[in-house]
């Protein structure tokens, strides 16, 4: 009998059935194709995990992190040491900023982006004098990674389970529903921080927000002083055809989470925008010190891959790009939704989902599309979405497109 450790799935896969024996190795990847050990070639349609923007096998960002690699890898960036490309992206970030006079706080992933914006806005309320503002609300389908504050603030049950006591003061409220987020907002009263939102929600199922939503949200929070912090891990860098969902609902927060594509994966990077009215509170006390952040906070070869991966996504137009995959990959579901083959098609710039009837399966689904050559991802028991690099031809967007509704169809 193996042991365990010695066993051929040495490797505990996240969200995965700790049992599971089998998995695609992938061993290859080129524009919006991977390829697996067997030599099958597969469409990417979900970007790896919604963060793949300029392609796989990037060569300009990969030579680029070699050359930071072999110059400076990394250094603390804790008082009283920084590093240029750190410095040199900050200045990037702040030029494409949604919000006027932000800085920039970097950390490594979007979980440690969502749990440092939940203690920032705390802290904020605190240094301005009003510790008793704790509370943090956030929406159900909403999705903030899987630290402690991020997993608190989910509004997934499933994925909460298990985890004994989490943050407390942390509560949800119905997704769409602006009444209900008043109410809450004035029973709270001045004991609220922030209230945590995604603009779009994704990993939830792709949910656009309703009209007036976000506007609502602002005004809000501008009533009840408190923060308002949006979840960008998805929909930042070109996702919706702007460079933040910020920009394409012309909704602006006060705190903005990002990751994923900011790399586009080629490292771990991942941040916040911390808006004026943080700052003030932050900066008010010259002899105070923020005693918080990560040990590869500002990491310099990560700071190098995104400043190339920035540069791509400019000179190839990608925001450009966003919006014609997306029409496509809506008008596809829209039709599929006409003829019956789908219950419904949601998404906003080129992320989308298709929902299913209940006598669909969206894993089956998945692994037809497997054998099609092409990747969705299933979310929860009724969903498929898309997500694809920006790169994607139009020749395989439709080969896409087109497995899918094969799938769908029971073919």
């Amino acid at each position: 009998m193996t042991s365990a450790s010695t066993s051929q799935n040495a490797f505990l896969h996240p969200f995965a059935k700790p049992t599971k024996e089998n998995f695609i190795k992938l061993v290859r990847g080129q524009g919006a194709l991977v390829w697996d050990d067997k030599g099958n070639e597969l469409i990417d349609g979900m970007a790896s995990l919604w963060y793949c923007a300029v392609g796989h096998g990037r060569k300009e960002i990969g030579d680029a992190v070699a050359k930071q690699i072999s110059t400076l890898e990394a250094y603390s960036t804790f008082d009283p040491f920084t590093n240029e490309p750190v410095e040199i992206l900050a200045e990037k970030l702040i030029s494409i900023c949604p919000m006027p006079e932000a800085r920039v706080f970097f950390c490594g992933s979007g979980s440690e982006a969502v749990d440092s914006a939940m203690k920032l806005a705390r802290l904020a309320h605190v240094q301005a004098g009003h510790p008793e503002r704790t509370v943090i609300i956030s929406r159900m389908r909403g999705y903030h990674g899987t630290n402690y504050g991020g997993t608190s603030a989910q509004g997934l049950p499933l994925n909460k389970i298990g985890y004994g006591p989490l943050v407390p003061d942390v509560e949800q409220v119905a997704s769409d529903d602006l009444e209900a987020m008043s109410v809450l907002m004035s029973q709270r009263g001045n004991t609220i921080a922030a209230v945590l939102a995604e603009p779009l929600q994704g990993a939830g199922g792709v949910y656009p927000p309703t009209p007036g939503y976000l506007e609502g949200l602002r005004k809000l929070c501008d009533q009840h002083g408190a923060f308002l912090i949006f979840d960008e891990v998805i929909t930042g860098f070109a996702r919706l055809g702007t460079w933040f969902g910020a920009n394409f609902y012309n909704v602006n927060p006060d705190l903005l989470c990002f990751a994923k594509a900011v790399t586009s994966g080629y490292q771990p990077l991942g941040g916040i925008f911390v808006g004026k009215a943080v700052r003030k509170s932050l900066e008010a006390d010259a002899d105070f010190i923020l005693r918080t952040g990560y040990t590869y906070s500002g990491h310099a070869s990560a700071c190098a891959a995104a400043l190339v991966n920035l540069e791509i996504i400019e000179r190839e137009n990608l925001a450009d790009r966003a919006t014609h995959i997306g029409k496509r990959i809506g008008d596809a579901l829209n039709a599929l939704v006409r003829d019956g083959v789908i219950e419904s098609a949601r998404g906003d710039g080129a992320v989308w989902a298709a929902g299913l009837h209940s006598t669909q399966n969206n894993i089956k689904i998945r692994d037809r599309m497997l054998e099609l050559g092409a990747i969705t991802r299933a979310i929860n028991a009724d969903t498929n979405t898309f997500c694809p690099p920006l790169v994607i031809t139009d020749t395989q967007l439709d080969k896409l497109l087109d497995a899918f509704a094969t799938a769908a169809s029971g073919k």
